[in-house]
């Protein structure tokens, strides 16, 4: 593989497909809004986006870089009582960059062990602290206020997490090595690549949309979950559009198709399919229990108290804001692989998400006050969290408005075509 000229197709795909950056449009570079920026191991794959936003009519191209090292300074040497503040500054930023009309991209290269060794309360903290005063920007990202998408870019932490035991630079190679597949990089034309793939993702969407199922029914391995669809949701598949009219990715890789719950009515128990990666700890073997919306009982192989804490964030993160479904054929699925990121593990099987939901999943949300978001079915959290409940043996089925169910997902994959 010519790395660099991998790096360079890279970025012109996270420009052209994913943000869409137009002429006279800013650039925001930033990472997971915990570490507070980017990667420094992501840099050489920040330049080159850089490059190609300039060439797509960019004036400025700024990137914040974060070092995922000096939090650990901050577990280690900062005062006790202060772990529940976060930035003076970023929040404003980014939200008065979003309200310009300029476009933000995320690039996802973090350490899933990073605060492994950490109190999880004092790591709880940080997380709800980033959650509460990050909320306004992430509310203009529920609405599709500008275009914005989040990409990977490999770094060492991430990859020995994936490919233990390999050496540093072997696991790197092997993680951009699946990058590049699940990205279609190594396709002939990969633009023409992903025109082809979102147009199949589209494809679905319609359908589902023609649809309008009442609800969606589950059943699986320790699953039997009836979630309600609330009337004038929209799927959505992996192109959007912005407030502008700007048709962009949000996410590169991308295999799902996505809706809202509504968060009054889902009823019945799910088991999580993988291990949820949350706040450096590692969630596995759970099934959390719904009764009209909200998760009344959850339990845990591993990591309970985590799971918890994530739950009494606020009222909204003990339901659901997100319905997303992805066959179990998906390129991610194939590998085998966990990758203990949410951008590649949401898109290895069907998901569900506690906590917020996007307003531009509902006919008329994104000009909704929160008051009638809600009142229409809309769940509003500080936080956004997805996990898997997708297999080769889950079934689902969609609640027509009549009340009659039809197959919809048979073994993991698509029952119509």
């Amino acid at each position: 593989m010519d790395f660099d000229r991998t790096l360079q197709i890279y970025a012109e795909l996270a420009v052209k497909v994913a943000l869409n950056v137009q002429p006279g449009q800013r650039v925001m570079i930033i990472g997971p809004l915990a570490n507070g920026g980017a990667s420094l191991e992501a840099a050489p794959l920040a330049r080159r986006i850089a490059a190609a936003a300039y060439r797509a009519g960019s004036p400025l191209v700024e990137t914040i870089y974060g070092d995922e090292v000096q939090q650990l300074v901050r577990f280690k040497h900062a005062p006790q009582d202060s772990f529940g503040s976060y930035s003076a500054w970023l929040p404003n930023a980014l939200s008065d960059h979003v309200a310009a009309g300029h476009a933000v991209l995320s690039i996802s290269a973090n350490d899933p062990d990073l605060l492994q060794g950490e109190s999880p309360e004092v790591v709880s903290a940080v997380l709800q602290s980033t959650a509460r005063d990050m909320r306004p920007f992430r509310e203009q990202i529920s609405r599709n206020e500008t275009n914005w998408a989040i990409v990977a870019a490999a770094s060492q932490a991430w990859a020995e997490k994936i490919f233990p035991g390999m050496s540093a630079d072997a696991a790197v190679a092997c993680l951009w090595d699946a990058i590049v597949r699940m990205c279609r990089l190594d396709a002939p034309d990969p633009l023409a690549a992903w025109e082809a793939h979102l147009g199949n993702l589209a494809a679905r969407s319609e359908y589902l949309n023609s649809k309008q199922y009442s609800a969606l029914q589950y059943t699986g391995p320790g699953t039997r979950l009836t979630l309600g669809l609330p009337s004038g949701h929209i799927w959505v598949s992996g192109r959007s559009a912005s407030r502008n009219g700007i048709p962009f990715t949000a996410n590169l890789p991308t295999e799902e198709v996505f809706t809202i719950a509504h968060k009054d009515r889902v009823d019945g128990t799910v088991r999580a399919s993988k291990p949820l990666s949350y706040g450096s700890t590692l969630i596995e073997g759970f099934s959390v229990t719904f009764e009209r919306g909200r998760v009344v009982s959850m339990s845990a192989d591993r990591n309970a108290d985590t799971l918890e804490r994530l739950l009494d964030t606020d009222e909204g993160a003990r339901r659901l804001g997100e319905v997303a479904l992805v066959p179990h054929g998906s390129p991610i699925s194939q590998s085998g692989l966990l990758y203990y990121n949410t951008l590649f593990d949401e898109n290895a099987a069907s998901h569900i998400a506690l906590g917020n939901a996007y307003k531009f999943t509902l006919k008329g949300g994104k000009e909704m006050t929160d008051q009638a978001f809600e009142a229409a079915g809309g769940n509003r959290s500080a936080v956004h969290v997805d996990f898997m409940i997708g297999s080769g043996d889950l079934d689902v089925d969609g609640v027509l408005p009549n009340g009659l169910a039809e197959p919809l997902m048979r073994r993991g994959e698509w029952a119509t075509t």
